[in-house]
């Protein structure tokens, strides 16, 4: 009809409350270096880590999302990247057994949390993880990233455990050493990535899977742009990801930018400080 507005042909989105787990960065310094983006020379400022932490965690609440909070411990300043914790899906627990020796007590200390939260099916790994950092759900699947951290044995063990088919992603750039600093999953089967974070065959594996997918510019992928937290409406993201924001905008997506900027002296943002508790 004359006049009448163009159809919007956009998806309708709906948000999904989420049960997310948490770290403060009471002792969060970056006294050594195991990512391009850590250098201890550069002092690092906790009360602003704190500050951008407690925003994040507030808009998540805002949202309508729970969040739990696991306590700190003195001497593992990069407690706060809950993410790397472990892998929850479905309500079972992969422990994370992580790679470089100053990150290898948080995976007993996270392990310990679910143990005293009521959480039963957990399981110990064999081979390095490194949590939910190299884990992604996407519907039915998992896309799995190695390269850099997760040993690529441990894609089987995943998929014996959860009884999910695990799909293989290796990464190349070791500024995106884990897979979700290169690839956020918006909904059961939309994401975003970054191209040049993967050898060839992974990225036309992701081409092949999801044709329709945003891909990230360099600009956005260097402040940490997927480094995001979707509920399937609402993406969280770090604000100076522009490109990203209006990309998600134009597909019916609430981008919501958020700053972190303290917390990526450690080589983290927004999903790296969000550990989801899949069907928990």
């Amino acid at each position: 009809m004359p006049g009448t507005d163009v159809l919007d042909h956009r998806p309708a989105r709906t948000a999904v409350p989420r049960r997310l787990l948490m770290c403060r960065p009471r002792y969060f310094e970056v006294s050594y270096s195991i990512n391009p983006w850590m250098d201890p020379a550069k002092p690092v400022d906790t009360a602003l880590a704190l500050a951008q932490w407690e925003r994040l965690r507030d808009t998540y609440e805002s949202l309508g999302h729970t969040v739990e909070v696991i306590d700190p411990l003195p001497g593992l300043p990069d407690m706060v990247y809950a993410a790397n914790g472990a892998t929850v899906f479905d309500g079972k627990v992969l422990g994370a057994r992580f790679r470089h020796m100053e990150r290898t007590a948080e995976g007993p200390a996270y392990l310990e949390w679910f143990a005293r939260n009521g959480f039963e099916d957990i399981l110990w790994p064999e081979h390095i993880n490194e949590g939910a950092g190299d884990y992604l759900r996407v519907g039915g699947l998992i896309l799995a990233g190695t390269g850099f951290r997760t040993d690529p044995r441990s894609h089987a063990e995943a998929q014996e455990f959860f009884g999910l088919p695990v799909v293989g992603l290796t990464l190349i750039n070791p500024k995106h050493y884990h897979l979700d600093t290169a690839l956020s999953v918006l909904s059961q089967d939309e994401i975003m990535y970054y191209p040049q974070a993967f050898t060839p065959g992974s990225q036309a594996v992701l081409r092949n899977m999801f044709p329709n997918a945003i891909l990230a510019s360099d600009q956005d992928a260097a402040v940490f742009g997927l480094n995001a937290f979707s509920d399937g409406m609402n993406v969280i993201l770090p604000e100076a990801a522009t490109g990203l924001i209006g990309q998600l905008r134009d597909r019916g997506f609430n981008p919501l930018g958020v700053d972190l900027a303290e917390l990526l002296r450690g080589g983290g943002s927004v999903k790296c400080c969000t550990l989801e508790l899949h069907g928990a």
